[in-house]
C-alpha cells in the first residue's frame, strides 16, 4: 500500500499541481484548503505525511502541527509556505515540523524531500515490494539486491544509490538529485562522494557482466541504462 499525504493548501492551483505530482510518484494524495476541515480528517485518518501550509483559514498551519504533535505520533510534517524568514522556519522547526519548504518552490526539490522524510519515518520509498530492470532485482524488504543469480555485496549507501536508479530508469540523475535522495539534506560534505560510490558501485554492478547499466551524462549527472559493451 502507497503511503497517504494529506496536502492542506489555500491556493487551489499550488494544492492540485502537489497531488498531480504525488500521484504520478505512487502515493496518495489527498488535498483540504481549510484548517479546521484538515483537523476533522486527521482525527479521523492517519497519514504517513503531512504537507502543511503556515498560513490557512480556519486554523493556521502551526496549530495544525501543534495538534499533530500532541497526538503523539511520529508522522512525518513538511511546512509550505511563502514566508521565508528565519523566524517562521525556526518555529516551525521547534513545533516539531520535519522540513520547511518556502514558496516558490522546484517540485523535483520537494519530491527529493519527501521522500527522505517518508525513509527517515521508517516507511519504504517506494510501495512494491521489489524493483526490476532487466536483470536486476531488489528486495525493498530484505534489503538485497541480484544481478541475475548473483547476489550483489552492497553497502547501505550502494543500495540505497541502485535504488534511486531503480526506481527512475532511463532518467539522468544530477549528483545534486542524487546526494539529496541518499545522503538527505542535511549532509554538509561534497557533491564529489556522489562520483565515488557510483565508482563503487559499478564494480558490483557492471564490471563483471557483460552489459553495463549505470553509465555517465558528461556533465549532468548518470542514467541507468542497457548498453552493450
Amino acid at each position: 500500500m502507497s503511503e497517504k499525504i494529506l496536502i492542506v493548501e489555500d491556493e487551489a492551483k499550488i494544492a492540485r499541481v502537489l497531488q498531480l505530482e504525488l500521484e504520478y510518484e505512487g502515493y496518495q494524495p489527498s488535498v483540504v484548503h481549510d484548517g479546521l476541515e484538515a483537523w476533522g480528517m486527521i482525527q479521523e485518518t492517519g497519514y504517513d505525511l503531512y504537507i502543511l501550509d503556515v498560513m490557512l483559514p480556519g486554523l493556521s498551519g502551526m496549530e495544525l502541527l501543534r495538534r499533530i504533535r500532541r497526538k503523539g505520533t511520529d508522522d512525518a510534517v513538511m511546512m509550505l509556505t511563502a514566508r521565508g524568514t528565519t523566524v517562521d522556519k525556526v518555529t516551525g522547526l521547534d513545533q516539531g515540523a520535519d522540513d520547511y519548504v518556502t514558496k516558490p518552490f522546484d517540485m523535483e526539490e520537494l519530491l527529493a524531500r519527501v521522500r527522505v522524510l517518508l525513509r527517515r519515518k521508517g516507511k519504504p520509498a517506494v510501495a512494491e515490494e521489489e524493483l526490476v530492470f532487466k536483470d536486476i532485482k531488489l528486495n525493498l524488504s530484505r534489503r538485497e539486491a541480484y544481478r541475475g543469480d548473483h547476489l550483489l555485496e552492497l553497502t547501505p549507501r550502494e543500495y540505497d544509490l541502485l535504488v534511486c536508479f531503480l526506481e527512475h530508469p532511463y532518467h539522468v540523475l544530477s549528483r545534486e538529485q542524487l546526494m539529496d535522495r541518499v545522503w538527505g539534506f542535511d549532509y554538509a560534505g561534497e557533491t564529489n562522494v556522489v562520483d565515488v560510490y557510483i565508482r563503487y558501485l559499478r564494480q558490483k554492478l557492471d564490471k563483471p557482466f557483460a552489459s553495463s547499466y549505470l553509465h555517465t551524462v558528461r556533465g549532468t549527472g548518470y542514467v541507468l541504462k542497457e548498453k552493450s559493451r
